[in-house]
């Protein structure tokens, strides 16, 4: 029972703050996504990555094999979703980035941070990161059909994660003024992404549930499994460890949705596939919340 109720505890923000954002829609009252989420990319998002990547105190030793099995992870999920996606036949443009690429900031920084506190939140920045110029440079690539991944480099979240690197490998620190500055810019990333995630939500409309429940299903299936083993291989920490399982399962990213809109790829799908994985996981991240912590 007490787990339960632990469990209970670290989903229950999560899931009411993107709540907020869904009745928000529904009760027909303004919301500038776009606004909001440039907001949070460009400036929330940056600043809270900066920040917990310079004041981590995690050991070079620690991070390092967090950084390889994380690494690892995703360069196996990508293969296993290369080899399903070829002999079910589906179009890797549409996806291979959503089942390559969990919702590691909306859900992920959020839940490290409630399961494990700062220290989980300083690993989870981590694997959020590597994550994050993949995407950017990999992922964009792959559903743009082509193109320099080097485009990445222009993002504001590659470049503070870069930047945040580096002052983490120098032992570097901003002046304290300034990093209580943009400590408190990077407050507001995870609750204008949850909200912003229950925003997204409302207004998908996916028009078939089928295929994306069974490519959801199978995407949390494999990416939990491959995310234990690569943990248990690289002997991780069990704080470290839980958050890799729980940043590489989480659920397929709004942005997966939004970069397919923009890059003229099949969005009603991936829509689909951010509903139903999103639902999946309101069992699915308790159940490996449980098993981890």
């Amino acid at each position: 029972m007490n787990l339960v109720l632990t469990v209970l505890e670290i989903v229950a923000p999560v899931f009411l703050l993107a709540a907020v954002g869904f009745f928000w829609v529904k009760l027909g009252i303004e919301y500038r996504t776009r606004f909001v989420t440039q907001l949070a990319m460009s400036l929330a998002v940056p600043s809270l990555v900066f920040t917990a990547l310079q004041d981590t105190k995690i050991s070079p030793s620690s991070l390092q094999a967090l950084s390889l099995a994380t690494i690892v992870s995703y360069g196996a999920v990508t293969l296993v979703a290369i080899t399903l996606l070829r002999l079910s036949g589906l179009r890797m443009r549409t996806y291979l980035a959503p089942v390559t690429f969990g919702n590691t900031g909306n859900l992920g920084l959020p839940l490290a941070l409630f399961a494990f506190g700062q220290e989980g939140l300083g690993y989870a920045v981590v694997v959020f990161a590597i994550m994050a110029i993949y995407s950017f440079t990999f992922g964009v690539w792959v559903v743009a059909g082509g193109g320099s991944p080097l485009k990445a480099l222009k993002e504001p979240m590659v470049a503070a994660t870069i930047l945040g690197a580096l002052f983490l490998w120098q032992g570097w620190h901003t002046p304290p003024f300034l990093t209580n500055t943009l400590e408190l810019i990077g407050q507001m990333a995870i609750p204008l992404m949850l909200i912003t995630l229950g925003v997204a939500l409302a207004r998908l409309s996916p028009n078939s549930i089928a295929l994306p429940a069974v490519v959801s299903a199978l995407k949390i299936a494999f990416c939990v499994a491959i995310a234990w083993f690569a943990g248990r291989w690289f002997q991780l920490d069990p704080v470290a460890f839980g958050v890799l399982v729980i940043q590489v399962s989480t659920p397929v990213a709004v942005t997966s949705y939004l970069l397919a809109e923009k890059y003229g790829a099949d969005s009603e799908t991936v829509a689909g596939l951010v509903v139903l994985s999103t639902l999946f996981s309101v069992v699915t991240l308790p159940l490996t919340l449980a098993f981890v912590i």
